[in-house]
């Protein structure tokens, strides 16, 4: 799948030997292969702190949005940007294997978008990440939101130095996606079940989802929203105000949410607009 992590070369779990067979031979390919992938990923962590001090140093909140492709991850953002009203404190990195369709776009709006191209790799790592903050024209951001790659695999493994992984589901896309790809689901910090105007038109039982995230992560807020409707936009802002408060006074990846409430679908203030 992935050039850049090494996640492409796994072994054939499903070669079948016979009590005949001789003795196979060392696997040093998938032994080389464990070894840079721990490489790269010790190296991705000292990049992510950098950006890390980077952030805390401007009182950045960072945010990695990350989802399957076609989530709906740049119309959520572009109707977020619209709705804070402060394009000036706002910035978006958006990844991509190609194209700038999504920066332009986030331009529409008036907000500054860095694109990246990751060509082959299917995940942003925080190396260039890095390279996009010394790029953006201002350092008075207030949000950033980085726009990975779609992809619900490789993405969970990397620190960007963001302070949450904000993870987008579209209804569209199946309630057993936290059992089909759970690291993603343990590392996010929220879900946020987009396009809930389409439920009558799919099967997807939201319950059900909201079952199966908590099973891989007791302590994932939750919200229910439509970025096309606009329905649930309130409470996803209210938890932006509220994290943006109390996480910039820390440092990005030391989330302390023992302040956070939840919230009801009724849309009061708090952060989670599905709680049980």
């Amino acid at each position: 799948m992935c050039t850049t992590c090494g996640c492409s070369s796994q072994p054939n779990e499903h070669e079948h030997k016979n009590d005949d067979s001789p003795a196979p031979m060392q696997d040093t390919t998938s032994a080389r292969l464990l070894s840079v992938e721990r490489d790269l990923l010790e190296k991705n962590t000292r990049y992510a702190s950098i950006n890390r001090a980077t952030l805390k140093k401007n009182n950045t909140l960072a945010l990695n949005l990350v989802s399957s492709p076609g989530s709906g991850k740049t119309t959520l953002l572009t109707e977020t940007i619209q709705r804070l009203n402060q394009p000036a404190n706002i910035a978006v990195i958006e990844g991509d294997q190609q194209t700038e369709n999504d920066a332009r776009r986030i331009r529409q709006t008036g907000v500054e978008a860095i694109q990246i191209n990751t060509g082959k790799g299917c995940h942003l790592d925080a190396h260039a990440v890095g390279h996009a903050l010394g790029d953006l024209p201002s350092s008075d951001i207030r949000y950033l939101f980085i726009e990975n790659v779609g992809n619900l695999v490789c993405p969970a493994a990397f620190d960007l130095g963001e302070h949450a992984k904000v993870l987008v589901l579209s209804v569209t896309e199946g309630d057993d996606k936290p059992l089909k790809y759970p690291d993603m689901f343990a590392a996010a910090s929220l879900l946020l079940i987009n396009k809930i105007d389409l439920l009558p038109y799919v099967n997807f039982d939201v319950d059900r989802c909201v079952e199966f995230a908590r099973r891989i992560n007791p302590d994932i807020q939750i919200i229910e929203l439509s970025a096309t409707t606009g329905a649930g936009m309130h409470d996803w802002l209210a938890w932006l105000k509220t994290y943006q408060t109390h996480q910039t006074q820390l440092s990005p990846g030391t989330a302390d949410e023992s302040h956070l409430g939840q919230t009801g679908k009724n849309g009061n203030t708090g952060l989670c607009a599905h709680d049980h």
